[in-house]
């Protein structure tokens, strides 16, 4: 009788957590999945086009932190292009870094970047405002980060106009 109350106990246990984890990364797919962002571009008062890049899947190996898409840096804004997707999941960010290269090595939450707020859609068009006095030219890229596992979802290294 005990055996078997152990063997309860723990087949419970088992199935709780494989069901916790399953819906942790379910979740994003079921419900948050068909949000697109459907923001307009920014208008002539964002300034002229300072740079742009493009997001890439930094780990081929990791099906699950991915991008794509554009992003335009103007003068007092970056845009996310209507072709921007990443993979979904928790607390996403735009971050601006100060960094010539970012891969999933680098340790994105110990430089100087500028969070410019969270995520609000997986794909679509979409406008953050950048803080005023900022030197643009001392951020080589705009990335996706997971502030809940400190993970680089997605990073688009900018080309600077002029």
């Amino acid at each position: 009788m005990k055996k078997a109350f152990i063997i309860f106990l723990t087949g419970g246990f088992l199935g709780l957590a494989a069901g916790f984890a399953i819906g942790i990364f379910a979740y994003p797919y079921i419900f948050l999945a068909d949000i697109v962002a459907d923001e307009a571009a920014p208008g002539a008062g964002a300034g002229a086009v300072v740079a742009s890049g493009t997001f890439i899947h930094a780990n081929p190996s990791d099906p699950i932190h991915w991008g794509r898409g554009g992003a335009t840096v103007h003068e007092g804004t970056v845009r996310l292009e209507a072709d921007f997707e990443v993979g979904p999941g928790p607390k996403y960010h735009v971050y601006l870094v100060p960094s010539d290269e970012v891969t999933p090595e680098t340790a994105v939450d110990e430089t100087m970047y500028v969070d410019l707020g969270r995520l609000r859609a997986f794909k679509g068009g979409q406008n953050y405002q950048i803080p005023t006095g900022l030197n643009l030219k001392d951020y080589g890229h705009v990335v996706i980060w997971c502030e809940q596992f400190n993970v680089l979802i997605s990073p688009a290294k900018l080309s600077f106009k002029g």
